[in-house]
């Protein structure tokens, strides 16, 4: 039996007063590769953002035992401001910050772990790009180079292959692919259901409640597809509020 990594009992999430996500229960196996789909407004990134501690239970509970350090987050790319002036090296070594501290010293050794992480995701030679100037496909992979370098246990995406090339959505899915292979726990929020089926092995089908939760065979039947989708035309008939990241 593999063991538990993050634990939900019970777990209802809310945006000003609105349940978001409703008394979900279930566990996340160390290292297991999970999809987390399902229609806009389902409470997807609200989980994501429950089990790193963005937001507050409303009700029930997540149970793990990592730190904070554990864990590997990569938010929407609508979240990020890419105005500041920062280059795509300085960008990466971000994800040094639990080796450092957030004022530390960047020793020797990370300046060329990030280097080499530039190189693993095709960027090789553009460390002194400034983030601005990059395409959204570009950004993406600074972001998984970030991410590498943070060489976290635990890896949330939420949406990570959204508004980017097809070369670089089977790059980075090979990145995800590897963390798989090294043990890592990954979930990763999606919307393209034949990415779902092609390269995650478990999928939760949410629609604010969970539709279904397991192997990904399974779950995304055309019969949970189907009551995952009413599910949402009932929200939009009652007029209901979805929470702002889906």
């Amino acid at each position: 039996m593999s063991a538990i990594a993050i634990e939900l009992e019970d777990l209802t999430v809310a945006y000003q007063r609105h349940p978001a996500v409703h008394h979900v229960t279930g566990t996340i196996a160390a290292g297991s590769l999970t999809a987390i789909a399902g229609p806009n407004g389902a409470g997807k990134s609200s989980l994501l953002k429950a089990i790193i501690g963005e937001l507050r239970p409303s009700s029930g509970m997540i149970r793990h035992r990592l730190k904070s350090t554990d864990f590997g987050y990569l938010p929407q790319a609508a979240n990020i401001n890419r105005r500041f002036p920062i280059s795509v090296l300085d960008t990466v070594l971000l994800g040094a910050w639990r080796q450092s501290g957030a004022l530390g010293h960047i020793a020797s050794a990370e300046w060329q772990k990030a280097h080499d992480a530039l190189e693993a995701v095709g960027l090789g030679g553009f460390e002194r790009r400034g983030i601005g100037s990059l395409s959204a496909g570009q950004f993406q992979r600074v972001l998984f180079a970030r991410l590498l370098l943070q060489d976290a246990n635990v890896i949330l995406l939420d949406e990570p292959f959204t508004a980017i090339d097809g070369r670089t959505t089977r790059d980075l899915l090979d990145i995800v692919a590897n963390w798989h292979g090294e043990g890592r726990t990954v979930l990763a929020v999606l919307h393209d259901f034949a990415q779902v089926r092609a390269h995650f092995p478990q999928t939760l089908l949410l629609a604010r409640d969970v539709i279904g939760w397991g192997a990904t065979a399974d779950v995304m039947s055309e019969a949970n597809l189907r009551k995952a989708r009413a599910m949402a035309e009932r929200w939009d008939e009652s007029a209901g509020i979805c929470e702002p990241a889906r």
